[in-house]
């Protein structure tokens, strides 16, 4: 289990500010077409989901890029926090209890890395694809709302993962 300081949280508030701002269509273009421009927003939504379910005891090579990710996240931002507002280093933000992914959840999640990878090295959102699964493992493991929504996430997973594998 991988742990987020408000240095780490601070980091993907800031990614998913970013995206939010870049995307921002405008009121007007957003009001005459909403789908179009929503659907702009799912490389990141997905990619985001994706790095949520990494943090979650992934192990592996996957699960070592996904802690270094976090952990220089919380190095970043804990030295953004110190030397740019005065504040406390290593405080801890993440939730007391998560929801582990099973062997069949670690499957998927091995699945999906694979996918995106492909998909960031393929697509032209591969920007947005990397940004979206940064933001996600810096805030999957938080206390806020974004780490409430690890859970639902890590459930999917298993049962997607116990439906393919148990189909097998």
């Amino acid at each position: 289990m991988n742990y987020v300081t408000y240095g780490g949280v601070t980091v993907g508030i800031c990614l998913l500010i970013h995206q939010a701002v870049t995307w921002w269509p405008g009121r007007k273009a957003l009001i005459k077409d909403p789908i179009r421009h929503l659907s702009e927003l799912l490389p990141f939504l997905l990619s985001w989901a994706y790095g949520c379910l990494t943090t979650l005891g992934v192990g592996g090579l996957v699960g070592t890029a996904s802690s270094a990710t976090l952990g220089l996240s919380n190095w970043l931002g804990d030295a953004a926090l110190v030397w740019g507002v005065g504040g406390h280093v290593g405080q801890l933000a993440a939730r007391p209890t998560f929801v582990p992914l099973s062997g069949p959840g670690v499957a998927i999640v091995l699945i999906l890395t694979v996918a995106l990878v492909a998909a960031a090295k393929r697509s032209r959102h591969g920007g947005e694809i990397k940004r979206g699964a940064w933001c996600g493992i810096t805030l999957g493991t938080s206390a806020g709302v974004a780490g409430f929504a690890a859970v639902p996430l890590a459930l999917a997973a298993n049962w997607c993962g116990d439906s393919v594998y148990g189909a097998l």
